[in-house]
């Protein structure tokens, strides 16, 4: 059966990643979320897509010129703003609010602009903290800092990301050390997708949104899908295995 991830929680219908998009997802019975974190002024690990605050809070300038407490005090909510206020989370809250479910979480490393010295060794010293070395993936474009990853801590599962069509991916992924790919949806065809994962590579592609895509990414047992409608996408699935 094909998982589904819920991108930034529920990003296609809450604030994106906020405590309320990701509960959103669990709500909906999603079976994890992805979510993308960078370091604060202080070094603590918030979880905020862009390099910069403009486009989904109230703030101005980079997240890196900020401690957690200015970030903290902004809202998120942006696009959605009846939801009211919503804070930018930490990871640890993510991670403490997990304690409640079985979410897996796809935690992104923000660090293709901005190399965040040390990013990689604070998310896996939570992840270990927590004791979720079996739920978390981290993925992240800087391929770099996944074998980084998988040098530091080896049990914990890697995701490559890439927007490109790639000849033979899940030989990429190997020669890395990694065993899954988070491909952009459009760049896989159900060929590549299957190949890969008869040799032993994940496929979770990003960010699936249309029903026609999501049926043809189940219908080849993707094994997961990264969608901002986890609730449509859920749906969906059901329908199909009800058939």
């Amino acid at each position: 059966m094909t998982n589904i991830f819920g991108h930034r929680g529920a990003a296609g219908t809450h604030p994106e990643n906020t405590m309320i998009s990701f509960m959103e997802a669990e709500r909906v019975l999603a079976d994890g979320i992805e979510l993308d974190v960078q370091l604060t002024r202080d070094g603590e690990i918030v979880v905020i897509h862009d390099e910069t605050l403009e486009r989904t809070t109230t703030g101005t300038g980079f997240v890196k010129d900020h401690t957690l407490k200015e970030i903290r005090s902004l809202d998120a909510s942006y696009k959605f703003p009846d939801y009211g206020v919503c804070k930018v989370p930490s990871l640890d809250e993510v991670f403490n609010w997990a304690l409640s479910n079985y979410l897996i979480i796809n935690v992104e490393l923000k660090n293709s602009v901005f190399p965040y010295d040390g990013l990689e060794e604070k998310v896996i010293q939570l992840v270990r903290t927590y004791h979720y070395e079996k739920r978390v993936i981290i993925s992240s474009f800087n391929h770099k800092s996944l074998v980084k990853c998988l040098k530091l801590a080896p049990e914990i599962e890697v995701g490559v990301l890439f927007h490109e069509k790639k000849k033979n991916p899940w030989e990429y992924a190997r020669k890395l050390g990694a065993n899954s790919i988070h491909p952009n949806y459009r760049v896989v065809s159900n060929s590549t997708i299957i190949k890969s994962q008869e040799n032993g590579i994940a496929v979770r592609p990003y960010t699936v949104n249309k029903s026609k895509e999501m049926e043809r990414l189940f219908s080849i047992n993707c094994a997961a899908i990264i969608t901002d409608y986890p609730e449509k996408a859920v749906a969906l699935r059901n329908k199909k295995s009800s058939r």
